[in-house]
């Protein structure tokens, strides 16, 4: 996937229409599962995540066997690489007393969003996802400004600025570290930044997978670094 996605369709060898079977799960317990026949990856996704939950929701999954000429193909290559890179950059940047944040975006080749304070976060656990929305109020240079944001997509002042795929992604704003959806708490100083999403995922396929509508959003994706927002 190159980033974190909820569910198994959306990932690049789904946007490839590589097969999922065989599929198998294991549990702690010694509990396993073989899904050797699925109409689709969404079908699959349906039957493991049902599985996974009436197993605790937790559980280790295999999916299907790739060629090498597929992994190229279709595989989000140097992801590893991309995330010690991240991850290098904001520790020296921490060692150095540099801005971290700053960091990240000249790493990631990201852009930086608002400057806030998270003032309401709602989360729910519905069919075994976790959704949730956070409020942001700026700061600083940002004060007087609001965002939502519901981990897909990030309206500021009431305009839409990112949305799946892109990565949507709250750091920190002194550490530079990222803040996970579900550690997000009240009184959080952090910035919000948008970085670039795997190429797999931007065209026609690869946005039916995992763009907006793929995930019941009404409108088309727009990349937050060529446009400044949209109602």
């Amino acid at each position: 996937m190159g980033r974190a996605f909820p569910a198994i369709q959306h990932s690049s060898f789904s946007v490839g229409a590589l097969s999922i079977t065989p599929c198998s799960m294991l549990d702690i317990r010694g509990n396993e599962l073989l899904l050797t026949e699925a109409e689709d990856w969404v079908w699959a996704e349906r039957i493991t995540r049902r599985v996974c939950m009436e197993w605790g929701s937790r559980a280790f999954n295999v999916k299907g066997p790739r060629t090498g000429r597929e992994v190229k193909d279709w595989g989000i290559l140097g992801t590893v690489t991309k995330a010690v890179r991240l991850g290098r950059a904001v520790r020296e940047a921490q060692a150095s007393h540099s801005d971290a944040v700053a960091a990240v975006l000249a790493a990631g080749e990201g852009r930086a969003l608002l400057k806030a304070k998270v003032v309401d976060v709602r989360r729910r656990m519905t069919g075994g996802y976790l959704w949730g929305r956070t409020e942001l109020e700026g700061l600083d240079g940002d004060s007087g400004r609001r965002m939502s944001n519901e981990f897909l997509v990030a309206w500021c002042d009431g305009r839409r600025v990112a949305s799946v795929p892109e990565l949507i992604c709250l750091l920190d704003t002194d550490s530079g570290e990222g803040v996970g959806s579900e550690t997000l708490r009240y009184g959080q100083r952090v910035t919000v930044v948008v970085l670039p999403a795997p190429p797999v995922y931007l065209s026609e396929r690869g946005l039916a997978c995992a763009g907006p509508t793929a995930f019941g959003y009404d409108f088309a994706f727009e990349s937050a670094f060529e446009v400044a927002g949209t109602p």
